[in-house]
C-alpha cells in the first residue's frame, strides 16, 4: 500500500494506539485543545531519545500553550516502557503503530538494518501540530532521524500562530 503525504490544512486521520500502561491514545478529529503528535522511530534510535528528552524539558511550555502531547512508535510496549523507565518521560506514549497507520499518516517507513536494530519495520520521524478541529497546521515528515523541527522554535512559532489565528501554510497546489 502506497502512502499519501498529508496535506497542510487537511484533516489528520483519526487513529488510535495502545498506550503504555494501559488504555489507548487517539489523534485526529475534534478536540478541546491543540495536539502535538510525534511519531518516533523507536527504542533503537539515539536521536529519538535526545529529541524526546528535549520534549520532556519543554512539556509544560507546550501544555501551557494549549497542547496535548501524544507520542507513538511501532515498538512493543516492553521497549517503549523501558525508555520511559530509563528517561523518565511523563508525556503519553503509544506503541504498536502499524504499517497501515504509518501509510495513513504519510510517514516514511524503513526496514531495520539488522536484527540488532529492531525486529520490525518502523516509521521515520513525523511531527504534526493539529488544530482542535482536527486539521493539520504543521506537517513535518522526514525520511531519516537527523532532520526534525527544533522543538523550541516550533513552540515559539505555534504560540505566534495561535495568538494571531494564522492559517495553515503551504496549501497551494499547482
Amino acid at each position: 500500500m502506497a502512502s499519501t503525504k498529508p496535506a497542510a490544512g487537511g484533516a489528520l486521520p483519526v487513529l488510535s494506539f495502545p498506550k503504555v500502561g494501559g488504555g489507548s491514545l487517539t489523534v485526529g478529529g475534534q478536540r478541546d485543545r491543540w495536539t502535538l503528535f510525534i511519531v518516533y522511530r523507536g527504542k533503537h534510535c539515539g536521536r529519538c531519545k535526545k529529541y524526546l528528552n528535549a520534549l520532556e524539558g519543554m512539556k509544560s511550555g507546550w501544555e501551557n500553550a494549549g497542547f496535548d502531547i501524544v507520542v507513538v512508535s511501532a515498538d512493543s510496549e516492553e521497549k517503549a516502557r523501558a525508555d520511559i523507565t530509563e528517561f523518565g518521560w511523563s508525556f503519553d506514549i503509544g506503541h504498536g503503530l502499524t504499517e497501515a497507520q504509518m501509510n495513513e499518516l504519510g510517514v516514511y517507513i524503513s526496514d531495520p538494518l539488522s536484527a540488532a536494530e529492531t525486529d520490525r519495520r518502523f516509521a521515520e520521524p513525523g511531527i504534526f501540530c493539529v488544530r482542535p478541529d482536527g486539521t493539520n497546521q504543521i506537517v513535518a515528515i522526514s525520511n531519516g532521524p537527523a532532520a526534525r523541527p527544533d522543538l523550541a522554535e516550533l513552540l515559539d512559532g505555534m504560540i505566534f500562530t495561535i495568538q494571531n489565528d494564522r492559517p495553515a501554510r503551504g496549501m497551494v497546489t499547482s
